[in-house]
């Protein structure tokens, strides 16, 4: 609704000291027309909307002036019921200061919203742990939140994916936790970067002081990155001949995607379906395929199909089976 909507553009004007009608349409997710008439409507409402023009322009509201827009919507206070203290706010020695923070604002309430509240949180509750999977340890989170909290730069001590080392002096914007896993968006006078909290081996609080680029949105930069990083990452395809029963299984291992390309392969007189999955690396093939259990059979590559029956082969000797060699894959 339309009336919602210039409530969050006000509050985000409130909250913001600028912002520019394209970070506004991609906050609330319409166009930049549709903010430009919602801003013409504030106007005539009263509110001290103003826009400036050039590289450091956009929309502000007059200093100093806020809104006595206070209310909570029952939906607002059911999401507010859900709030707890993940383990990433524990990382960072947050989680109590969060608990309180909740119960103060719960008090701040007005009379007959305190019950909503309750309510709420007596019924629905957001477990956003993992079962079995252990948290990246980052040893050098402490330092780093320091340097983001403080506009400070770092020397920075970093292995890559492939076990390259390099040491360089970075401007660190923000700290990102995705999947239970830290991410450093840190600057070096180009383009900023991401840096996986644990690959972190080294990291020196200096006392330079940054600037930070004005421009930059650490949510709309997040959102562009990932999408990069899905378009960019690496590919490793396997083309494998499933029974039903594996299909089945290997569809809850991978994502909607593949699951929708593992139900639309076409099936064989026997049932069994040959479909093309991209694992993105070696290993990853190897490991969900184990856990598919039987009913596959790998048809390329050749090396990972060498592996999965080199492994078979150690599995049956350490269990006192024979040494048997596989059938090679039939040509195509």
């Amino acid at each position: 609704m339309r009336a919602d909507r210039l409530v969050r553009l006000t509050l985000l004007l409130q909250t913001r000291p600028k912002m520019t009608a394209g970070e506004l349409a991609r906050e609330l997710q319409v166009s930049e027309r549709t903010i430009h008439r919602d801003l013409d409507a504030l106007s005539g409402a009263g509110v001290p909307v103003y826009a400036t023009r050039g590289a450091a322009g956009g929309v502000a509201l007059m200093e100093g002036w806020r809104t006595q827009l206070t209310g909570l919507t029952r939906a607002e206070l059911h999401a507010l019921a859900t709030v707890g203290a993940p383990g990433a706010l524990e990382d960072l020695g947050l989680s109590a200061p969060l608990r309180t923070g909740l119960v103060k604002l719960a008090a701040a309430l007005p009379a007959l919203q305190q019950p909503t509240l309750e309510y709420a949180r007596q019924r629905l509750h957001v477990d956003a742990s993992s079962w079995f999977a252990e948290r990246e340890p980052v040893p050098h989170l402490a330092v780093l939140r320091d340097a983001v909290w403080q506009d400070r730069r770092v020397v920075l001590a970093y292995r890559d994916f492939e076990g390259q080392r390099s040491r360089k002096v970075v401007d660190p914007y923000a700290l990102v936790i995705k999947a239970d896993r830290w991410y450093l968006v840190a600057g070096n006078g180009e383009e900023p970067r991401v840096y996986r909290g644990s690959r972190v081996e080294g990291a020196k609080l200096l006392e330079e002081s940054f600037l930070r680029p004005a421009r930059f949105d650490l949510p709309s930069f997040w959102r562009e990155w990932c999408k990069r990083f899905a378009e960019k990452r690496a590919t490793y395809e396997v083309t494998v001949r499933l029974t039903a029963e594996a299909a089945e299984a290997l569809k809850m291992i991978r994502p909607p995607a593949d699951r929708a390309r593992i139900e639309g392969a076409p099936k064989a007189s026997d049932g069994s379906r040959t479909v093309t999955v991209d694992f993105e690396r070696e290993s990853i093939a190897v490991s969900q395929l184990c856990e598919v259990g039987g009913g596959f059979e790998v048809l390329a590559p050749e090396a990972l199909r060498n592996r999965l029956v080199t492994l078979a082969e150690g599995i049956l000797i350490m269990h006192g089976a024979p040494r048997r060699r596989a059938p090679r894959a039939k040509k195509r």
